[in-house]
């Protein structure tokens, strides 16, 4: 257990050290190529000192200084030559007109690129007041809206000190990255809007998110399919939806989530907890290796949930079982307050129940008298304080 935080660590250390190098290398700053602080569309200046540094074969970076800009929907490209930093120090707004944008590519995208940081100060404005408000179940509107950060195929990559603020999509897609870091990031929405994930991690490995503050109207962090050694520690979330990992089984031929580690966060106000949820008659799957320690729940709904009859809206069989495997699960020192009577739900499945799943350490208080907890499919390990009185199958 030891070994693995060192290693993450050491691989934090290594990739800050690698961004302050870039920093020294050459800079490019985008009010040197016409761009200016006003609110006007800064995208070909932009993309024009990216091209520009992603061709230099030594260290290089891009610099956005303080300021307010406007920045239509953009990809910054790789394989960049040599390790390239975007510091973004001003504030840069979106269109609030989504009509020209191309779908599925977000608003602001990174693409295919090694030893890559985006770093600074700066805010990256979505506008999403512009569009919130309308229903998203059973309607693909919220689903079609641009996303405010897609990383995209990074490698050995960071992002610290930014802020996404106000997207109106999901704040943060991470598809097909390895060894790619948040660091001291900042996701800010407010809890009416809806469907703004904060991180949202597919089908990537080695993803690290640390010293991270998330307040949101949906999940602050969600897990999707194919997912590997994800580690979040020193997270603060709330408001939102809690941290979760899923749904799983939507979908045909999803790839196993295997090695989630969340410690030492603190949820405050949030509708979850920390969640696992898979879908009804769902198709096979796995997700094992998954450990949740020294977490706070500060005035939370359903603390620590397992749910796979997750069915939002009643869009799903629900009388056919998931088949998505959960095991290896360990809930460990989580403490706090809960606003839902119901603290622990562990809710398997009975075609595939769960197994190994451990609960150590579990205090938990509700306001409106003691606590209680529901088991089904699932025979849980137990080990010291156990506030609510834990159930068995």
């Amino acid at each position: 257990m030891g070994m693995k935080l060192n290693t993450t660590a050491i691989a934090l250390v290594l990739l800050l050290a690698s961004a302050a190098q870039v920093s020294e290398g050459a800079s490019i700053d985008v009010t040197k190529q016409g761009a200016k602080a006003d609110g006007s569309d800064i995208s070909q200046a932009l993309l024009a000192a990216w091209k520009e540094a992603c061709a230099s074969p030594t260290p290089s970076s891009v610099l956005v200084p303080a300021g307010t800009y406007g920045l239509g929907q953009i990809s910054f490209e790789g394989p960049c030559k040599a390790p390239i930093n975007l510091i973004v120090e001003g504030t840069l707004k979106a269109p609030v007109d989504t009509k020209n944008f191309k779908a599925d590519a977000g608003w602001v995208s990174f693409q295919n690129i090694d030893h890559f940081t985006l770093s600074g100060k700066g805010v990256f404005d979505g506008q999403g007041p512009a569009v919130w408000g309308k229903k998203c179940a059973r309607s693909s509107y919220c689903g079609a809206l641009p996303i405010n950060l897609r990383f995209n195929f990074l490698t050995n990559s960071m992002v610290r000190d930014v802020t996404t603020k106000d997207s109106k999509q999901f704040h943060v897609n991470v598809l097909g990255c390895k060894n790619l870091s948040f660091y001291h990031f900042t996701v800010s929405a407010p809890e009416e809007s809806l469907n703004t994930d904060g991180i949202h991690v597919g089908r990537s490995s080695g993803i690290n998110i640390t010293n991270t503050n998330i307040k949101t109207g949906d999940d602050c962090i969600s897990i999707g399919d194919g997912s590997q050694q994800i580690t979040i520690d020193q997270v603060t979330c709330g408001p939102g939806h809690g941290i979760s990992v899923g749904s799983l089984g939507k979908y045909a031929n999803e790839a196993p989530v295997v090695g989630i580690k969340v410690t030492g966060s603190t949820l405050t106000n949030t509708q979850n907890g920390i969640r696992v949820k898979t879908w009804p008659a769902s198709p096979a799957g796995i997700a094992s290796n998954m450990h949740f320690e020294d977490i706070i729940m500060n005035n939370v709904g359903n603390p620590i949930l397992i749910d796979q009859e997750y069915c939002p809206y009643n869009q799903c069989k629900q009388q056919v079982p998931s088949r998505v495997k959960i095991s290896d699960v360990t809930f460990k020192n989580i403490r706090g307050t809960s606003t839902t009577e119901l603290a622990v739900k562990l809710v398997c499945s009975s075609g595939v129940p769960c197994q190994n799943v451990q609960l150590t350490d579990i205090n938990l208080k509700f306001n409106g008298g003691a606590p209680t907890s529901l088991c089904k499919n699932i025979n849980p390990i137990l080990g010291g304080v156990q506030q609510p009185r834990s159930c068995s199958a």
